[in-house]
């Protein structure tokens, strides 16, 4: 290279520097621009206190999140959207409206949304003809009963608790049926219970206004040939002109279900003359099946009724029946524990519905009667079983039972027994109160019952009786097999309370109850309930064969233990129409 080259060379190279040096000194770093948050407010509005709206947010960059009440959300600039979905309380939903949204945040600014709620009316659905597969009834819908509906073999109906079922009172005698083989999952709470009742508002129900609730299982029942459960051939619509078939069962342990804190009120109408549906009426029901804190509450005919079957019960309650109280027939031998019945009135049914009956009693407990009620060697019809052993062989423990008020309201012409053993019946009646049956607390009505008494398989045991008619304080006269000394010879330890009053056994029972809660069942202080039951089974192997460990022994009489759980409270009802 020569001279003149390499001056050239070191030239462009000085240049080339400087030029860079001058570049890299006038640049600054480049700094993003400050973001700030704005704020996005929502009111919500409208709910009852303690109830979470379900208010969901969306916006810029995937952002979701949700508020169950008003709330302010620090967030990005940008457009943000507000939903809110419907919300139900105490089975009463709920719908919103927004305003303010979509809301646009500024940086350092808020965007305000509101969310304000109102009651919107539950849907209503018809539920007719059959119910063929799975079903779930829901609290936030109400349900009406047009006809008489069917849940069929195979099929399970699933009730949840709060649930409300009404009688379609222009298809009178809308009932529901659950056949054999179906099955009924009814699992209220004391806080919310299921109830099925009148479609009439309160002030203008009556007894008839629908039909009841019918379950039929596949127990043994002691009848035999092709028996339908009473009134289900009427001339109802939907209904089967054959009628449904409660007879014929095989399966003791059979389950359909199960029935807890289940209301049923206004119910029992008669489809047809003398064929009335019951408020519960269980035929051939299994052993398997579940029957708890069930009331019955101004039914036109038995609030509760058994045909046959071996179904077991605790914590059952009837109020003003317009026939008897607790019913057991053809070969029940359920056990049955802590059962309520009061009867202050006999309530006017519904017009063309059916009459009261002519002889509600407390209880009535029938061996068997009608056709299919065969003779078995050497004895009478109305022991139909004997050789099966199949006898009417219930077990019903703590009952508590009252009747009308002298004075009230006319006692139909043979009626006002608080508790009738006929037709051949045996059983077992443990730990009792019977007050204020005018026409008598016991009877034990014929010559077939009076053998199942002789025999030992017709037991009673310490039972209280209170301001009753009859002979001795609340006996059969002469003319049956019921007398207080044929008791007495068979140490049953029945006390009558000479003078002693219906309501002053109690915590509080007014001779007109205004509502559930003016009945207190508790023994009242000093009560000669309180005491008096009895407290253990094993003096007795009959009995404790009988009962098991399904029936516990108690140191009082009646339903109610003293100071003890007033179990049914906040679940049952009082009302009059």
């Amino acid at each position: 290279m020569t001279k003149f080259a390499r001056i050239r060379a070191l030239a462009l190279a000085s240049f080339a520097t400087m030029a860079l040096s001058a570049c890299g000194g006038d640049d600054d770093p480049i700094t993003p621009p400050t973001v700030t948050n704005g704020s996005l407010a929502i009111t919500v509005s409208g709910l009852p206190t303690g109830t979470n709206a379900a208010v969901t947010v969306t916006g810029p960059n995937s952002f979701s999140q949700t508020a169950t009440g008003t709330t302010t959300l620090s967030v990005v600039p940008g457009s943000y959207t507000v939903a809110a979905a419907q919300v139900t309380s105490n089975n009463v939903r709920y719908n919103a409206t927004i305003t303010g949204s979509p809301a646009t945040v500024a940086s350092s600014q808020t965007a305000t949304v509101t969310v304000a709620y109102a009651v919107t009316a539950n849907p209503t659905v018809v539920l007719s003809g059959s119910i063929p597969a799975n079903r779930t009834l829901t609290p936030d819908t109400n349900y009406v009963l047009r006809g008489f509906v069917y849940v069929n073999q195979g099929a399970t109906l699933t009730i949840n608790a709060g649930t409300r079922i009404v009688g379609d009172t222009t298809a009178l005698g809308s009932a529901l049926f659950v056949l054999r083989g179906a099955r009924i999952v009814a699992n209220g709470t004391a806080a919310a219970p299921i109830v099925f009742t009148s479609q009439r508002s309160a002030g203008n129900r009556a007894p008839g206004d629908w039909g009841g609730l019918v379950i039929v299982g596949n127990a043994r029942a002691n009848r035999t040939g092709n028996v339908i459960v009473e009134g289900s051939n009427g001339s109802v619509l939907g209904a089967n002109p054959a009628g449904v078939i409660y007879t014929g069962g095989t399966v003791d342990n059979d389950n359909s279900g199960t029935l807890r804190y289940v209301r049923v009120e206004f119910a029992g109408y008669a489809t047809l003359t003398d064929a009335e549906l019951n408020s519960f009426t269980f035929g051939a029901v299994g052993s398997g099946t579940t029957f708890e804190y069930l009331q019955s509450l101004a039914g036109l005919d038995d609030s509760f009724e058994w045909f046959g079957g071996t179904v077991n019960g605790k914590y059952l309650v009837s109020y003003e029946a317009g026939d008897d109280h607790f019913d057991g027939s053809e070969g029940y031998r359920g056990l049955n524990q802590f059962l309520i019945a009061m009867q202050s009135t006999y309530l006017t049914p519904r017009p063309g519905t059916g009459a009261v009956s002519t002889d509600p009693q407390g209880l009535e407990i029938d061996g068997c009667s009608g056709g299919g009620c065969v003779a078995p060697s050497g004895a009478n019809a109305q022991s139909a079983g004997r050789d099966e052993g199949l006898y009417n062989m219930n077990v019903f423990a703590n009952f508590t039972l009252v009747g009308v008020p002298t004075g009230g309201a006319t006692v139909p012409s043979s009626g006002g027994v608080g508790a009738v053993l006929r037709r051949g019946t045996g059983g077992y009646y443990l730990n009792g109160v019977v007050a204020r049956w005018q026409r008598g607390a016991i009877s034990l009505r014929d010559s077939t019952s009076n053998n199942r008494f002789q025999a030992d398989s017709l037991i009673v045991r310490n039972l209280y009786f209170a301001e009753n008619g009859g002979t001795d304080g609340g006996f059969d006269g002469t003319s049956n097999f019921g007398q207080a000394a044929a008791f007495t010879a068979k140490n049953s330890n029945i006390v009558v309370g000479t003078g002693v009053t219906a309501t002053s056994l109690f915590t509080a029972l007014p001779t007109t109850p205004t509502n559930a809660a003016s009945l207190d069942w508790s023994p009242a202080a000093g009560s000669p309930i309180a005491t008096g039951g009895l407290n253990a089974f094993t003096a007795d192997p009959r009995i404790a064969a009988r009962v098991g460990t399904f029936i516990t022994p108690t140191a009082y009489r009646g339903a109610a233990a003293p100071g003890g759980t007033k179990w049914w409270e906040g679940w049952t009802n009082y009302a009059r129409n």
